[in-house]
């Protein structure tokens, strides 16, 4: 079995929820149980892409990749062959006194990537108070003519900034993923993830995760009265939109009686990049994500 990769851009704010809470959010995002961090369950995924691959290849390879929908015996009954994991955080955009926005990872985050993806990288550790930024990344530098002086600030965090090769090698490697083509505005957008990239403390990546996604206050209007119902008041989290994830998947032999593709003959029917709806709110444009696909090549 060969463990692949799929990345997920946020074109637009992203709420895949977990329902009500008690808690200061009524309506928070997933996040994982240990690290706390925000993900997208597998089952969100899974879900809108079987939809998207029963509109362009068929419900036949839908099928064999997902399993039946109906079955009517159990001689009828079988496993699909796609087996897809979670999404999980890698970069999230936080706002920033100088430049806007910044695009923010963590050694922790790094380290698990590098092991998924099979690449043969440094991580470097950032130290406390500190945020390691690539050469390009000038934008978001307070006083960044006097090295002693100089800051970045993301929400209202100071933190000492620090120029490392390591950054640039990673914005360059998840901005290839992320934006791939030659074409313009392609380059544009990896020029500008580059310039706004940082590395985090763990411990400073965890508080933004918590603190920095986006909230919003919901009414429900009366058609009637045209005022707002009563009780109809509500906060929702979402994961801001140019968020970036990743996750695994890994294909089996077909397991219907039917047809016996193999793993790369079911790969070819997994879209390479595919624009997806996930979550909820989709009437008012939330969830829309772009998915892709890419193989890192090792073998389980």
């Amino acid at each position: 079995m060969e463990l692949n990769t799929y990345h997920l851009y946020t074109h637009t704010v992203l709420h895949c929820g977990t329902g009500q809470s008690v808690g200061v959010v009524d309506l928070p995002i997933a996040r994982d149980r240990a690290t706390h961090l925000p993900l997208v369950p597998a089952s969100s995924v899974r879900g809108v892409l079987r939809e998207a691959i029963t509109e362009t290849k068929g419900v036949e390879v839908a099928n064999r990749l997902f399993g039946p929908q109906k079955v009517s015996t159990n001689e009828d009954s079988y496993a699909g062959a796609l087996s897809i994991g979670d999404a999980h955080l890698l970069l999230l955009p936080v706002r920033a006194l100088q430049g806007i926005i910044a695009y923010v990872t963590c050694p922790f985050i790094l380290k698990r990537y590098r092991r998924d993806m099979k690449l043969n990288m440094d991580v470097p550790v950032p130290e406390g108070g500190t945020a390691l930024h690539a050469e390009k990344n000038q934008n978001l530098l307070i006083n960044k003519d006097d090295s002693d002086a100089s800051l970045i600030v993301l929400e209202d965090l100071d933190l000492k900034p620090q120029r490392h090769d390591c950054a640039d090698q990673w914005a360059d490697v998840i901005a290839a993923v992320i934006f791939p083509g030659e074409e313009k505005e392609v380059r544009d957008a990896r020029d500008d993830l580059t310039q706004r990239f940082l590395i985090l403390p763990d411990s400073v990546f965890i508080f933004l995760a918590e603190t920095a996604t986006e909230i919003r206050t919901r009414i429900r209007i009366n058609q009637e009265t045209g005022v707002v119902q009563k009780g109809a008041l509500w906060s929702e989290e979402n994961l801001p939109a140019e968020t970036v994830l990743w996750g695994g998947y890994a294909l089996t032999e077909s397991r219907s009686r039917e047809n016996n593709a193999t793993a790369e003959q079911l790969a070819v029917h997994i879209p390479t990049t595919e624009l997806l709806q996930l979550g909820g709110n989709a009437g008012i444009g939330h969830g829309l994500v772009r998915f892709f696909k890419e193989a890192s090549g090792g073998s389980q």
